[in-house]
Protein backbone atom coordinates (compact mmCIF):
# COMPACT_ATOMS: atom_id res chain seq x y z
CA UNK A 1 0.00 0.00 0.00
CA UNK A 2 1.23 3.30 -0.59
CA UNK A 3 1.06 6.07 1.12
CA UNK A 4 -1.84 7.69 -0.88
CA UNK A 5 -4.12 4.33 -0.18
CA UNK A 6 -2.47 4.54 3.62
CA UNK A 7 -4.43 7.96 3.68
CA UNK A 8 -7.57 7.27 2.36
CA UNK A 9 -7.62 4.12 4.25
CA UNK A 10 -7.30 6.55 7.40
CA UNK A 11 -9.56 8.86 6.26
CA UNK A 12 -12.32 5.99 5.90
CA UNK A 13 -11.74 5.20 8.85
CA UNK A 14 -12.38 8.55 10.04
CA UNK A 15 -8.33 8.97 11.83
CA UNK A 16 -5.99 11.63 10.86
CA UNK A 17 -3.32 10.39 8.61
CA UNK A 18 -0.97 12.29 10.93
CA UNK A 19 -2.38 11.21 14.40
CA UNK A 20 0.55 8.49 15.18
CA UNK A 21 3.22 11.54 14.61
CA UNK A 22 0.98 14.09 16.79
CA UNK A 23 0.91 11.29 19.32
CA UNK A 24 4.76 10.53 19.31
CA UNK A 25 5.40 14.62 19.67
CA UNK A 26 2.69 15.06 22.18
CA UNK A 27 4.28 11.86 24.32
CA UNK A 28 5.81 13.16 27.46
CA UNK A 29 8.07 10.53 28.37
CA UNK A 30 9.43 9.81 32.12
CA UNK A 31 12.90 8.88 32.62
CA UNK A 32 14.95 7.10 35.23
CA UNK A 33 17.76 8.36 37.39
CA UNK A 34 19.76 6.15 39.61
CA UNK A 35 22.80 7.19 41.51
CA UNK A 36 24.89 6.45 44.60
CA UNK A 37 25.38 10.34 44.89
CA UNK A 38 23.53 12.77 47.45
CA UNK A 39 21.63 14.76 44.43
CA UNK A 40 22.94 16.88 41.33
CA UNK A 41 26.29 17.80 40.33
CA UNK A 42 27.76 19.41 37.65
CA UNK A 43 27.96 16.34 35.71
CA UNK A 44 24.25 15.65 35.99
CA UNK A 45 24.00 19.30 34.74
CA UNK A 46 25.51 18.63 32.07
CA UNK A 47 23.41 15.76 31.43
CA UNK A 48 20.39 17.54 31.98
CA UNK A 49 21.15 20.67 29.38
CA UNK A 50 22.19 18.21 26.90
CA UNK A 51 18.78 16.48 26.54
CA UNK A 52 17.66 20.42 26.58
CA UNK A 53 19.70 21.00 24.14
CA UNK A 54 18.06 17.72 21.96
CA UNK A 55 14.50 18.72 22.89
CA UNK A 56 13.35 17.11 26.15
CA UNK A 57 11.94 19.89 28.61
CA UNK A 58 11.43 19.27 32.19
CA UNK A 59 7.87 19.01 32.78
CA UNK A 60 6.55 19.88 29.12
CA UNK A 61 7.53 16.39 27.58
CA UNK A 62 9.91 15.02 30.31
CA UNK A 63 9.61 13.50 33.46
CA UNK A 64 12.50 12.73 35.53
CA UNK A 65 12.30 10.23 38.44
CA UNK A 66 15.62 10.94 40.70
CA UNK A 67 16.38 8.43 43.09
CA UNK A 68 19.62 8.96 45.26
CA UNK A 69 21.30 6.30 47.12
CA UNK A 70 23.68 8.82 49.14
CA UNK A 71 26.51 6.55 49.41
CA UNK A 72 24.68 3.98 50.46
CA UNK A 73 24.63 0.41 47.98
CA UNK A 74 21.83 -1.39 49.66
CA UNK A 75 19.71 1.24 49.01
CA UNK A 76 20.39 0.34 45.39
CA UNK A 77 17.67 -2.83 44.53
CA UNK A 78 14.96 -0.79 46.65
CA UNK A 79 15.65 2.28 44.27
CA UNK A 80 15.81 0.34 40.98
CA UNK A 81 12.56 -1.33 41.80
CA UNK A 82 10.69 1.62 42.52
CA UNK A 83 11.80 3.30 39.16
CA UNK A 84 10.33 -0.12 37.19
CA UNK A 85 7.20 0.00 39.60
CA UNK A 86 6.83 3.63 37.95
CA UNK A 87 7.20 2.37 34.95
CA UNK A 88 9.80 4.52 33.41
CA UNK A 89 10.83 4.41 29.59
CA UNK A 90 14.88 4.41 30.57
CA UNK A 91 16.62 4.18 33.49
CA UNK A 92 19.55 6.13 33.27
CA UNK A 93 22.48 4.65 36.65
CA UNK A 94 25.55 6.31 37.15
CA UNK A 95 28.04 4.23 39.37
CA UNK A 96 28.72 -0.01 37.97
CA UNK A 97 26.85 -0.77 41.64
CA UNK A 98 23.44 1.57 40.39
CA UNK A 99 23.64 -0.36 37.07
CA UNK A 100 23.37 -3.99 38.59
CA UNK A 101 20.74 -2.78 40.24
CA UNK A 102 18.83 -1.92 37.89
CA UNK A 103 19.99 -4.75 35.54
CA UNK A 104 18.42 -6.57 38.00
CA UNK A 105 15.29 -4.98 38.67
CA UNK A 106 14.68 -5.57 34.75
CA UNK A 107 15.38 -7.12 31.90
CA UNK A 108 12.96 -5.02 29.87
CA UNK A 109 13.42 -0.88 30.46
CA UNK A 110 16.77 0.18 28.43
CA UNK A 111 19.24 1.09 30.64
CA UNK A 112 22.02 3.74 29.73
CA UNK A 113 24.89 3.92 31.74
CA UNK A 114 27.07 7.05 32.33
CA UNK A 115 30.25 6.13 34.24
CA UNK A 116 30.65 2.49 34.90
CA UNK A 117 34.29 1.46 35.70
CA UNK A 118 34.68 -1.55 33.13
CA UNK A 119 31.33 -2.35 31.78
CA UNK A 120 32.90 -5.43 29.48
CA UNK A 121 34.97 -6.99 32.56
CA UNK A 122 32.16 -6.42 35.18
CA UNK A 123 30.04 -8.41 33.14
CA UNK A 124 27.16 -5.46 32.63
CA UNK A 125 27.62 -6.20 28.63
CA UNK A 126 28.59 -8.58 26.54
CA UNK A 127 30.65 -6.29 24.49
CA UNK A 128 31.34 -2.88 23.32
CA UNK A 129 30.55 -3.43 20.38
CA UNK A 130 27.63 -6.00 20.72
CA UNK A 131 26.11 -5.02 24.29
CA UNK A 132 23.51 -7.29 24.05
CA UNK A 133 20.28 -7.07 26.38
CA UNK A 134 19.04 -3.71 27.95
CA UNK A 135 21.83 -2.10 28.87
CA UNK A 136 24.20 0.47 26.89
CA UNK A 137 25.71 3.80 27.03
CA UNK A 138 29.58 4.97 28.12
CA UNK A 139 32.03 2.93 30.17
CA UNK A 140 34.92 4.19 32.40
CA UNK A 141 38.47 3.60 31.43
CA UNK A 142 39.19 3.16 35.58
CA UNK A 143 41.03 -0.40 35.28
CA UNK A 144 43.02 1.09 32.06
CA UNK A 145 43.86 4.31 33.33
CA UNK A 146 45.01 2.83 36.91
CA UNK A 147 48.89 2.14 35.97
CA UNK A 148 48.96 5.45 33.93
CA UNK A 149 48.14 7.25 37.09
CA UNK A 150 51.02 5.71 38.84
CA UNK A 151 52.99 7.40 36.34
CA UNK A 152 51.66 10.50 36.50
CA UNK A 153 52.48 10.57 40.53
CA UNK A 154 55.70 9.29 39.70
CA UNK A 155 56.46 12.74 37.33
CA UNK A 156 55.61 14.47 40.56
CA UNK A 157 57.05 12.58 42.78
CA UNK A 158 60.17 10.38 41.89
CA UNK A 159 61.82 9.32 44.63
CA UNK A 160 58.39 7.97 45.71
CA UNK A 161 58.26 4.29 46.47
CA UNK A 162 55.52 4.00 48.81
CA UNK A 163 51.90 4.67 47.65
CA UNK A 164 49.00 3.89 49.66
CA UNK A 165 45.95 3.52 48.18
CA UNK A 166 42.44 4.13 49.92
CA UNK A 167 40.08 1.42 47.94
CA UNK A 168 36.14 0.17 48.46
CA UNK A 169 36.13 -2.39 51.68
CA UNK A 170 33.33 -4.72 50.23
CA UNK A 171 32.84 -6.86 47.18
CA UNK A 172 32.34 -4.10 44.54
CA UNK A 173 34.26 -5.86 41.80
CA UNK A 174 34.78 -2.87 40.29
CA UNK A 175 37.36 -1.54 43.08
CA UNK A 176 38.97 -5.03 42.86
CA UNK A 177 39.59 -4.63 39.06
CA UNK A 178 41.05 -1.43 39.34
CA UNK A 179 43.59 -2.58 42.19
CA UNK A 180 44.55 -5.19 40.24
CA UNK A 181 45.60 -2.98 37.19
CA UNK A 182 47.13 -1.13 40.02
CA UNK A 183 49.26 -3.88 41.56
CA UNK A 184 50.87 -4.71 38.15
CA UNK A 185 52.05 -1.83 37.15
CA UNK A 186 53.54 -0.79 40.98
CA UNK A 187 55.47 -4.14 40.39
CA UNK A 188 56.93 -2.83 37.39
CA UNK A 189 57.33 0.44 38.29
CA UNK A 190 58.89 -0.97 41.33
CA UNK A 191 56.52 0.29 43.82
CA UNK A 192 55.00 -0.88 47.08
CA UNK A 193 51.51 0.05 47.42
CA UNK A 194 49.88 -0.24 50.52
CA UNK A 195 46.27 -0.60 50.20
CA UNK A 196 43.66 0.48 53.46
CA UNK A 197 40.22 -0.69 52.51
CA UNK A 198 37.16 1.53 54.10
CA UNK A 199 33.58 1.80 53.63
CA UNK A 200 32.55 3.71 56.69
CA UNK A 201 33.87 7.22 57.53
CA UNK A 202 34.45 6.27 61.40
CA UNK A 203 37.24 4.57 60.15
CA UNK A 204 39.02 6.85 57.55
CA UNK A 205 41.45 8.65 60.84
CA UNK A 206 42.89 5.29 61.61
CA UNK A 207 43.08 4.23 57.82
CA UNK A 208 45.39 7.33 57.38
CA UNK A 209 47.03 6.83 60.78
CA UNK A 210 47.90 3.33 59.51
CA UNK A 211 49.20 4.80 56.13
CA UNK A 212 51.35 7.03 58.33
CA UNK A 213 52.63 4.14 60.29
CA UNK A 214 53.62 2.22 56.27
CA UNK A 215 55.70 5.63 55.52
CA UNK A 216 53.69 6.17 52.46
CA UNK A 217 54.83 8.66 50.76
CA UNK A 218 51.66 9.27 48.60
CA UNK A 219 47.85 8.70 48.17
CA UNK A 220 46.01 7.28 45.48
CA UNK A 221 42.02 7.42 46.01
CA UNK A 222 39.69 5.30 44.40
CA UNK A 223 36.47 6.81 43.35
CA UNK A 224 33.54 4.76 44.93
CA UNK A 225 30.64 6.11 46.15
CA UNK A 226 32.11 6.16 49.45
CA UNK A 227 35.24 7.80 48.89
CA UNK A 228 32.91 10.85 46.54
CA UNK A 229 30.45 11.26 49.29
CA UNK A 230 33.57 11.52 52.10
CA UNK A 231 35.45 13.26 49.72
CA UNK A 232 36.12 16.41 52.04
CA UNK A 233 36.88 14.47 55.14
CA UNK A 234 39.96 12.44 52.93
CA UNK A 235 41.21 15.79 51.83
CA UNK A 236 41.34 16.96 55.24
CA UNK A 237 42.93 14.14 56.74
CA UNK A 238 45.54 13.46 53.74
CA UNK A 239 46.29 17.30 54.54
CA UNK A 240 47.13 16.87 58.47
CA UNK A 241 49.37 13.77 57.13
CA UNK A 242 50.95 15.67 54.58
CA UNK A 243 50.16 13.39 52.00
CA UNK A 244 49.78 14.46 48.05
CA UNK A 245 47.13 12.80 46.72
CA UNK A 246 45.54 11.76 42.90
CA UNK A 247 42.40 10.79 42.47
CA UNK A 248 40.22 10.27 38.91
CA UNK A 249 38.16 12.53 39.66
CA UNK A 250 38.56 16.97 39.44
CA UNK A 251 36.27 17.23 43.19
CA UNK A 252 39.05 16.22 45.19
CA UNK A 253 41.39 18.44 44.04
CA UNK A 254 38.46 21.60 43.94
CA UNK A 255 38.38 19.82 47.72
CA UNK A 256 42.12 20.85 47.93
CA UNK A 257 43.68 17.28 47.18
CA UNK A 258 46.73 17.38 45.05
CA UNK A 259 46.12 16.28 41.09
CA UNK A 260 43.52 13.97 39.51
CA UNK A 261 43.51 12.25 36.27
CA UNK A 262 40.55 11.02 34.41
CA UNK A 263 37.73 10.63 31.72
CA UNK A 264 36.01 14.37 32.04
CA UNK A 265 32.54 12.74 33.76
CA UNK A 266 30.31 15.87 32.06
CA UNK A 267 31.23 15.08 28.58
CA UNK A 268 30.25 11.23 29.64
CA UNK A 269 27.14 12.49 31.16
CA UNK A 270 26.27 14.79 28.13
CA UNK A 271 27.32 11.48 25.33
CA UNK A 272 24.76 9.51 27.40
CA UNK A 273 21.45 11.90 27.09
CA UNK A 274 22.29 11.07 23.04
CA UNK A 275 21.98 7.50 24.00
CA UNK A 276 18.07 8.29 25.90
CA UNK A 277 17.57 10.41 22.84
CA UNK A 278 18.25 7.74 20.13
CA UNK A 279 16.03 4.95 22.81
CA UNK A 280 13.35 7.77 23.28
CA UNK A 281 13.27 7.50 19.26
CA UNK A 282 12.60 3.74 19.03
CA UNK A 283 16.29 2.27 19.03
CA UNK A 284 17.15 -0.81 21.01
CA UNK A 285 19.80 -0.79 23.51
CA UNK A 286 21.58 -3.91 22.49
CA UNK A 287 21.72 -2.34 19.00
CA UNK A 288 23.90 0.51 20.29
CA UNK A 289 27.49 -0.14 20.76
CA UNK A 290 28.99 1.02 24.31
CA UNK A 291 31.43 4.12 24.15
CA UNK A 292 34.36 4.95 25.87
CA UNK A 293 35.52 8.48 27.19
CA UNK A 294 37.24 10.59 24.44
CA UNK A 295 38.04 13.13 26.51
CA UNK A 296 40.64 13.12 29.35
CA UNK A 297 41.42 16.11 31.94
CA UNK A 298 44.07 16.55 34.23
CA UNK A 299 43.45 18.94 37.52
CA UNK A 300 46.19 20.34 39.56
CA UNK A 301 46.06 22.63 42.38
CA UNK A 302 48.85 24.43 43.16
CA UNK A 303 47.94 25.49 46.41
CA UNK A 304 48.04 22.61 48.07
CA UNK A 305 51.40 21.55 46.27
CA UNK A 306 52.75 24.72 47.79
CA UNK A 307 51.71 23.92 51.42
CA UNK A 308 53.17 20.40 50.92
CA UNK A 309 56.57 21.94 49.88
CA UNK A 310 56.12 20.55 46.30
CA UNK A 311 57.03 21.91 42.59
CA UNK A 312 54.80 20.61 39.68
CA UNK A 313 57.47 19.64 36.86
CA UNK A 314 56.38 22.26 34.09
CA UNK A 315 56.09 18.90 32.00
CA UNK A 316 52.93 18.14 33.84
CA UNK A 317 52.02 21.53 34.06
CA UNK A 318 51.67 21.63 30.46
CA UNK A 319 49.40 18.77 30.44
CA UNK A 320 46.83 19.89 33.23
CA UNK A 321 43.14 20.80 31.93
CA UNK A 322 42.85 23.06 35.28
CA UNK A 323 45.16 24.46 37.15
CA UNK A 324 43.81 25.84 40.96
CA UNK A 325 46.46 28.89 42.28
Amino acid sequence: MNRRDAVLALVALGASPFTAEAQQAGRVWRLGFLSTGSGPNKSVEAFREELRSLGYTEGRNLLTEYRWAAGKEDRLPELAAELVRLKVDVIVTVTTQSVVAAKRATGAIPIVMTAPSDAVASGLVASLARPGGNVTGMTFLSTDLAGKRLQVLREVLPKATRIAVLAFKGTSGEAELVLEKLRAAAQQMGITLIVQKENEAAALASAFASMQRERAHALIVQVTPFTFENRKQIVELAAQHRLPTLSESGVFVNEGGLMSYGPSLPDMFRRSAHYVDRIFKGAKPADLPVEQPIKFEMTINLKTAKVLGLTIPQSVLARADEVIR
